[in-house]
């Protein structure tokens, strides 16, 4: 169960909506707003300022990418609230810019979200400032290769853990799903920031920066 979390949600199927806000209560989630379209999202946003939005892509009116410029646009007045994508699609325009804003961001096909625990768990995940990725969403980004690849220098290894950093996955989770220790997992992500040129700073999430780095390769 997760607790003392404010949602909006915005969704244009007035069925998937209210089922979304009666799994968002059962999670013991507080839904503050429950709306149809991109503009009616940051509109909610502004005014009850959650802890997360939860948006659908396709929505009125042109069903295209309208709740991911959505997302961006409050992002853009409101940085500090999450965002999670739901949707039946994975659509690349808008998702690589979303993706830039920062940590706090996730991506899930609804068709994969199949269990309360899967939302609660996402939803966890992006208000901790985590990213939350689905596989396929990796995939099809991935598949938008750039002419310059700057991961080239990566082990084999270290593009396996960089793969599951993009999917979201803790060191604990690397290391169980590679069979390897929570401290070889630390030293591989040790170096990939080096070879991506990522060293720390106050004002970039090293982390969020090198998935990026995978993504748009």
């Amino acid at each position: 169960m997760i607790r003392w979390v404010r949602v909006v949600l915005a969704e244009d199927s007035l069925l998937l909506r209210e089922g979304l806000v009666r799994l968002l209560d059962e999670a013991g989630a507080d839904v503050v707003a429950a709306v149809g379209d991109g503009p009616s999202l940051v509109a909610a946003g502004v005014e009850h300022h959650p802890d997360v939005a939860v948006v659908d892509v396709r929505m009125p009116p042109s069903f295209t990418d309208e709740g991911l410029r959505a997302a961006l646009e409050l992002r853009s007045k409101a940085p500090e609230i999450a965002v999670l994508v739901l949707s039946q699609y994975v659509e690349e325009s808008y998702a690589d810019d979303l993706l830039a804003t920062g940590g706090g961001v996730g991506y899930l096909l609804k068709d994969r979200v199949s269990r309360l625990d899967d939302l609660i768990d996402a939803l966890e995940r992006v208000v901790a400032g985590g990213t939350v990725l689905d596989p396929e969403v990796v995939s099809a980004l991935f598949s938008k290769r750039r002419r310059r690849d700057p991961l080239a220098t990566l082990s084999p290894r270290e593009r396996e853990v960089l793969a599951l950093m993009a999917e979201g996955r803790t060191n604990t989770a690397i290391g169980r799903q590679l069979v390897i220790s929570q401290g070889a997992v630390e030293k591989h992500i040790s170096s990939i920031f080096t070879k991506l040129g990522l060293p720390p700073s106050p004002d970039d999430h090293r982390r969020v920066m090198a998935v990026l780095a995978w993504l748009r390769s």
